[in-house]
C-alpha cells in the first residue's frame, strides 16, 4: 500500500472530518449571529476564524494529510501548529477556571458605603442585555443596603446621544425605582480603569471616603481585571459582586476577557 493510500484509508478520518465540520459550523454560525447584532471583537471575530479554518480543513482533509506526508518539514510544522493549538486551549481553560471562583452574591457582602457599577455597552438608549445585567444585580444590592451611593460610570458610546451613565441610572430608576440622589453619574470613562479612578472623588464629593467600604459590580468573567485594577489604584476594601453573562453571550464574553485581561498585563493596568 502506498503512503498516500494509507493516509486517505486512516480509519478515524471519517470521524474527525465529521467533528471539524460540526465544530466549524456551530462556531460560525454563533459568531455570525453576534456580529448581525452589532458585536464585534475578538470573542466574536476569533470563533468566526476557528469555524472557517475548520470548514476548510473538513473539506480539505485529504489533502492536507498528502501535503503533510510529503515531507518530514510539512509534518513538523502541523504537529508544531496542533501542539499551540492545544496549549493556548489549556491556558484559556484555566483562565476560566479561575473566573468561577470569584465574586459574591448581593445578600454576602457585607456593609459597604457605596456601590460601583461598571459600564459595559449601551446601544439605541438602552443597556445592551451585559449591562442590563449588572445593573439588576447592583439594584439587587442597593436594595439591601439602602444606605450605600450608587455610582453608575461610563462616557458616551459610538452612536448614542446619551452617556453609558444617564443610560443606566434611568435604568435603575425606571425599572427598579432607584431615587436618583442615591446615584452619581461618572459620564467622561472610556475604560475600567477610567471607571474606578474618576468615580472616586465624586464619590468623595458625596461624604464617601477613599478608604471606606465599597462594593464593585461587574459581569462575572469581567471582575478578575475590575479587582487587579482596583487593587492597582489602592482601594482597600473592595467587594466584588458578580452579574450572571447572559447565556446567549457567555462564550464570546468570557473568550473576549481572555484577550482584554492579556493587554491590560502587557498594558501594565493590572
Amino acid at each position: 500500500m502506498t503512503l498516500k493510500a494509507d493516509i486517505l484509508g486512516y480509519p478515524p478520518r471519517r470521524f474527525i472530518r465529521t467533528v471539524l465540520a460540526v465544530v466549524g459550523v456551530l462556531l460560525l454560525v454563533d459568531a455570525l449571529v453576534l456580529m448581525a447584532m452589532g458585536h464585534f471583537n475578538m470573542g466574536v471575530v476569533l470563533p468566526a476564524i476557528f469555524g472557517s479554518t475548520a470548514l476548510w480543513l473538513s473539506w480539505k482533509w485529504q489533502s492536507v494529510q498528502v501535503w503533510r506526508a510529503r515531507r518530514p518539514m510539512h509534518a513538523r510544522l502541523w504537529t508544531l501548529a496542533w501542539t499551540g493549538f492545544a496549549i493556548w486551549l489549556l491556558s484559556l481553560l484555566w483562565f476560566w477556571s479561575r473566573l468561577f471562583t470569584l465574586g459574591l452574591e448581593p445578600q454576602q457582602v457585607p456593609p459597604v458605603q457605596s456601590i460601583v457599577v461598571l459600564g459595559s455597552g449601551t446601544l439605541n438608549g438602552h443597556p445592551r442585555p451585559v449591562l442590563a445585567a449588572r445593573l439588576d444585580t447592583a439594584a439587587e444590592l442597593a436594595k439591601l443596603q439602602p444606605t450605600a451611593f450608587i455610582a453608575v460610570c461610563g462616557g458616551v458610546d459610538w452612536g448614542e446621544k446619551e452617556s453609558e451613565a444617564e443610560i443606566m441610572a434611568r435604568y435603575l430608576q425606571q425599572r427598579h425605582g432607584i431615587a436618583a440622589d442615591r446615584m452619581v453619574l461618572e459620564k467622561l470613562s472610556t475604560s475600567t480603569e477610567l471607571n474606578i479612578q474618576l468615580s472616586r472623588p465624586m464619590l468623595a464629593e458625596r461624604g464617601v471616603p477613599a478608604d471606606a467600604p465599597v462594593a464593585v459590580v461587574s459581569s462575572d468573567f469581567h471582575l478578575m481585571r475590575a479587582m487587579n485594577i482596583a487593587s492597582r489604584q489602592h482601594l482597600l476594601e473592595v467587594y466584588p459582586v458578580a452579574a450572571p453573562t447572559p447565556l446567549a453571550t457567555r462564550f464570546n464574553a468570557w473568550l473576549r476577557e481572555y484577550f482584554a485581561m492579556a493587554s491590560s498585563w502587557l498594558l501594565g493596568e493590572v
